[in-house]
Formats: structure tokens, C-alpha cells, sequence
């Protein structure tokens, strides 16, 4: 609680918080991610869906989308796509996070459909929390 309320203090006297959307209907690895993030001075969006991702990508315009794959209602080749097109969203890096790579003969999706979507970078599930961090700062500090 006070770690939560020191950042909030330090973002409203005017130190910038990056903005993260992660996007996976995972509500487990949600959670312990935006712990994770939150702990690293991110704030932390979440959505558990692909058009609940969508939705608040544009209305929350993060500085970077952290989206899995396979998910209900749109999954995360889609929105990457969707969002690659629009000339207001194009310009927000996308990270793909999956484990299509394990599952890759029980599904249909693909590595070559990830490719296509324009995201990028690309991190394999199940991800050390400590790569998703740095990768997560090192987008950020691009930006």
C-alpha cells in the first residue's frame, strides 16, 4: 500500500509514469506481472481480452503493449495487426508474449502469423520475470 501511494505522490508532482497495457487472460499472470512492473515504476493497465486490449489501447494510450496470443474474443495476432494499421496507434511498440512456440501443433496459430503482425519484439512463454523487466525498460527507455 505505501509503495502504491508513493508512486502515485511522485506521478502527481510531476515525474511521468511510463504506461503499460497488458493484454492476457491469464488473471494469475496478470496479476503477478503488474506486481512485477508496478515494483519497477511502470504503471500497469490490464485487459483479458483482445477486444477488451483494443478498447483500452485507445482510450488509455499506453507507451507500450504487452499482448499474448492466444486469448478469447480476439487474439493477439489480430490486435497487433489492428493496431500496426492506425496511424495513432502504429507508433506504440508491441510486445508479443505467447507460448504458441510449445504449442504451436495444437493450435492454430503460427510463429510465421507473429511475424506478419509487425510487433516488435517477441518474448516465448513461460518468460523469467526478470527478461520481461528488462526488455519491458529497455522498450521504455527508447520511447
Amino acid at each position: 500500500m505505501l509503495r502504491i501511494r508513493f508512486l502515485r505522490i511522485r506521478n502527481c508532482i510531476g515525474v511521468a509514469m511510463k504506461s503499460v497495457l497488458l493484454v492476457d487472460d491469464d488473471v494469475d499472470f496478470c496479476d503477478a506481472t503488474k506486481l512485477l512492473l508496478e515494483s519497477k515504476g511502470y504503471e500497469v493497465i490490464l485487459a483479458y481480452d483482445g477486444k477488451e486490449g483494443l478498447e483500452k489501447v485507445r482510450t488509455e494510450k499506453p507507451d507500450l503493449v504487452i499482448l499474448d496470443v492466444m486469448m478469447p474474443e480476439m487474439n493477439g495476432y489480430d490486435v497487433c495487426v489492428v493496431l500496426k494499421a492506425d496511424p495513432d496507434l502504429k507508433r506504440i511498440p508491441v510486445i508479443l508474449l505467447t507460448g504458441v512456440g510449445q504449442e504451436m501443433f495444437k493450435t492454430h496459430y503460427t510463429q510465421h502469423m507473429g511475424l506478419i503482425t509487425e510487433a516488435d519484439d517477441y518474448i516465448a512463454k513461460p518468460v523469467e520475470s526478470q527478461e520481461l523487466a528488462e526488455r519491458v525498460g529497455d522498450w521504455l527507455s527508447e520511447n
